[in-house]
């Protein structure tokens, strides 16, 4: 067997690769994001995620910050049919198998008058398949039937590495928008609490001073004497 094609070989099959690797990496990035915006009070947002047929859309909501922690949601379709709705509620998930258009999901916070919201979501892509066969890495490749290895299985395995690592990396920002949310609460009630104290403790003083005077008063000679 000759050696320099061997080797030539090997470099190939590593090469193409860690090329595919990047393209995995990007990817992943590009397809699972998340985002935190204020919703002011009576106001509704609005956002666009332009979709491909038969691929998938999961949208995840959470209400981190704001009086009650609840709010409205629904998405609707490239041809403006309303898919799911949520009604005064504080977190959900919803998936949607796509088709080609724009897909729109709003954000109501019409029904509060006063409190504005703190609101996280996050979108993953699945399916987002590009126009690129994901075969063609192999013309590049020569020679593979000296090898021992298989690339099918490299291909697998990296490609099961590739969805654990987003999905761990999506369950961290969920927990991280668990913590701010009950962080915010915490604090919320803390200031409650805080505030309800001071106002017991100026009507026990209020009280007590009350009660002083009037015992006081009882005691008092408020007849004149004369000489």
């Amino acid at each position: 067997m000759d050696a320099a094609r061997v080797f030539a070989c090997v470099l190939s099959v590593f090469v193409v690769l860690s090329q595919r690797f990047v393209a995995l990496t990007a990817f992943s990035q590009s397809l699972d994001s998340d985002f935190t915006f204020t919703l002011p009070a009576g106001r509704r947002e609005c956002f666009y995620q332009t979709m491909k047929k038969d691929a998938s859309l999961e949208v995840e909501y959470q209400v981190l910050d704001g009086a009650g922690l609840d709010v409205d949601f629904h998405i609707s379709s490239p041809t403006g049919q309303v898919l799911f709705s949520d009604f005064r509620k504080s977190d959900g998930v919803h998936t949607v198998e796509t088709e080609d258009g724009d897909y729109m999901f709003c954000f109501d916070n019409t029904f509060s008058a006063l409190s504005e919201k703190v609101v996280f979501f996050e979108l993953i892509l699945d399916n987002m398949d590009t126009d690129e066969d994901p075969e063609d890495w192999k013309e590049y490749v020569h020679g593979t039937d000296i090898l021992d290895m298989k690339l099918e299985d490299i291909m697998d395995t990296m490609n099961n590495v590739k969805s654990r690592l987003g999905k761990s990396s999506q369950i961290q920002t969920l927990l991280r928008a668990f913590e701010a949310r009950d962080r915010n609460l915490q604090e919320s009630n803390f200031d409650t609490v805080n505030l309800w104290s001071v106002i017991n403790l100026v009507v026990m003083m209020t009280v007590a001073a009350v009660q002083v005077y009037l015992v006081r008063s009882l005691f008092e000679d408020k007849r004149k004497t004369y000489t």
